[in-house]
C-alpha cells in the first residue's frame, strides 16, 4: 500500500530527470526525485564536464610542445596529472558529491529519496521496498552503463571504464583502450599527451565509425603522429591478466597488452532494471520506445540516453523540455531530431550535425557535397601546426538546403553551431552563400565549402 503521494515521479536525476523535476516543482506540481547515484548523473562527475577539463590539459600540453624555440630547443614539456586530478576532484565534481545538486532541487520544492526507483504501474512506484501514489505521471531519466562485450577472460581482470579513468590519481604506463568510438579516442589522445603509451583495439575499419570517412582518416593521422597504436580491424577474443599487465589475444592471433585495459565500447539500458517491462516496454530492447513527446504510454515517459536518440547531454535537455510543456499542457514543437548535433572532442575537434554523406544517399536523398580542407583556408593557415581538419556539407540538391555537416577542425564543435541552424531551419543554399562570413575566422570556410557544391 502506497504511503505517500505525489503528483509527479522522476526516477533518474540526470541533467534531463533533474531539469523536469525542478520545472514541475517551480510550476506547482508535488514532485518526487528518486537516484540512487549521484544527482547530476553520468556527465557532470564521470562525463562531459570532467573529461573536457582532460582534454583541456592535454590540449595545453600539444600546444606547448608546437611553440618554436621552446620544445625540443630551450625547454622540455613535462606533463604532469597531479594538478589535473585535484581539479577534477576539487573543482569538477566536490569529491564526488553532490550535495549542492540536491539541495538545488530541493530548493525548488522536489522531494528528494536516494534509492532505487522501480516503475510499479503507471500510477505507483517503488523505491527499496517503499511504495509511492503517482497522480499524473512518471518521467524515467535512469541513463545508461558501461556495456562490457562478452570476450573470455574479461571479467578476470581489474577492467577500468570512463568512471575510474576520472578518478585516477595517478595515471598507468600503459593503457590499451577497447573502442575507438569518441569515448575511447578522447581518452586515448589524453592519455598519450600525459606519456602514457596508448593502443586502441576497434573491431571496426575506421575510428569514429559512425562519421564521415574523411573525419575518420585525418584523426588516424593525427593519432599516430601523436604515438597512439591503432588496431583498426581487430576484434578481441581474450583477456588475460597477472603481473600488473593486461593482455588481449586478437582474432588473427597476434595479441596487445597494457597495464591497464579501459573499456569504451558502447553503453547498454536495463528496461527492467527500472521497471519499465511493467508499462510494455520489452526488457530486452536496447532503447526505449518514445512517440514525438517522449511518452512511452499514456502516463509514463522518458529522456535521456535510455531513448535511443543519441547519448549526449543536450539530448536529454532538449527532451526534458518537451517533457515538461506536455505534462503542463503547454505549447511547443514535438522533438525533432533532424538537426541533432554532436561533437567528439579530440584535437582536432569532430562536429556533425545531421545526415553523413553515406546515410543522405541510404535515404534516397539527391545529394550534393561541398568540402574544404582546414588548413587551406585563411584561419587554419594563421593557425598553422594542429590545423588538421575538414568542413564538408551535405545537401539535397532537389530542396537546396543543408540536410548534414560536418567541421572537423580547431573549434570544430563551435564552427558546427552555424551550420546546425541551417539543417534545424532548412535555410536554402543560396541565402547561405549571399551571407557576409567573417574573416579570418575557422567558420568562414562553410562559405568555402558552400562554393564547392557540386
Amino acid at each position: 500500500m502506497a504511503t505517500q503521494s505525489y503528483d509527479i515521479a522522476v526516477i533518474g536525476l540526470g541533467p534531463g530527470g533533474e531539469h523536469v523535476a525542478g520545472e514541475l516543482a517551480s510550476a506547482g506540481l508535488s514532485v518526487l526525485g528518486v537516484d540512487h547515484r549521484l544527482v547530476g548523473g553520468e556527465c557532470p562527475y564521470w562525463a562531459c564536464i570532467p573529461s573536457k577539463m582532460m582534454v583541456r590539459a592535454g590540449g595545453s600540453l600539444a600546444e606547448a610542445r608546437r611553440v618554436p624555440g621552446l620544445a625540443g630547443h630551450t625547454g622540455e614539456v613535462v606533463p604532469d596529472w597531479a594538478p589535473v586530478a585535484k581539479r577534477l576532484r576539487d573543482e569538477a565534481t566536490d569529491d564526488w558529491d553532490d550535495r549542492v545538486a540536491v539541495e538545488r532541487l530541493t530548493d525548488k520544492g522536489v522531494t528528494f529519496v536516494r534509492g532505487t526507483g522501480r516503475i510499479v504501474d503507471a500510477h505507483e512506484v517503488e523505491v527499496d521496498g517503499e511504495t509511492y501514489s503517482i497522480g499524473r505521471g512518471i518521467v524515467v531519466n535512469t541513463g545508461t552503463n558501461p556495456l562490457i562485450p562478452p570476450i573470455e577472460g574479461i571479467e578476470e581482470v581489474d577492467l577500468w571504464t570512463n568512471r575510474d579513468l576520472v578518478e585516477a590519481r595517478e595515471l598507468p604506463r600503459s593503457m590499451v583502450i577497447l573502442g575507438g568510438g569518441a569515448i575511447g579516442c578522447e581518452f586515448g589522445q589524453v592519455l598519450a599527451r600525459f606519456g602514457v603509451a596508448v593502443t586502441i583495439v576497434e573491431s571496426g575499419p575506421r575510428l569514429l565509425a559512425t562519421e564521415e570517412p574523411e573525419a575518420s582518416d585525418r584523426l588516424q593521422k593525427v593519432f599516430e603522429s601523436e604515438g597512439v597504436q591503432l588496431r583498426l580491424g581487430a576484434t578481441a577474443t581474450k583477456v588475460t591478466g597477472g603481473d600488473g599487465e593486461v593482455e588481449l589475444t586478437l582474432e588473427d592471433g597476434s595479441t596487445v597488452s597494457g597495464e591497464r585495459l579501459l573499456v569504451a565500447t558502447g553503453r547498454r539500458v536495463d528496461p527492467a532494471a527500472t521497471g519499465l517491462d511493467r508499462v510494455g516496454v520489452d526488457p530486452t530492447a536496447h532503447s526505449v520506445p518514445i512517440d514525438d513527446r517522449c511518452r512511452v504510454t499514456d502516463g509514463v515517459w522518458a529522456v535521456g540516453d535510455i531513448t535511443g536518440k543519441g547519448a549526449f547531454t543536450h539530448v536529454s535537455m532538449y527532451q526534458a523540455g518537451v517533457v515538461v510543456r506536455d505534462i503542463l499542457g503547454q505549447d511547443g514543437p514535438a522533438a525533432d531530431y533532424r538537426a541533432l548535433p554532436r561533437v567528439t572532442f579530440t584535437e582536432p575537434e569532430v562536429g556533425a550535425v545531421g545526415l553523413t554523406e553515406a546515410k543522405a544517399r541510404e535515404q534516397g536523398i539527391d545529394v550534393r557535397i561541398g568540402s574544404v580542407p582546414v588548413p587551406s583556408t585563411s584561419r587554419g593557415f594563421v593557425r598553422g601546426p594542429g590545423n588538421e581538419g575538414i568542413i564538408k556539407l551535405v545537401e539535397d540538391a532537389s530542396r537546396g538546403v543543408l540536410v548534414g555537416a560536418t567541421t572537423m577542425g580547431p573549434a570544430g564543435g563551435e564552427v558546427l553551431g552555424a551550420v546546425s541552424v541551417a539543417v534545424h531551419a532548412e535555410v536554402p543554399v543560396e541565402t547561405l552563400r549571399s551571407m557576409i562570413y567573417a574573416y579570418p575566422t575557422f567558420h568562414r570556410g562553410i562559405e568555402t565549402a558552400l562554393a564547392d557544391l557540386t
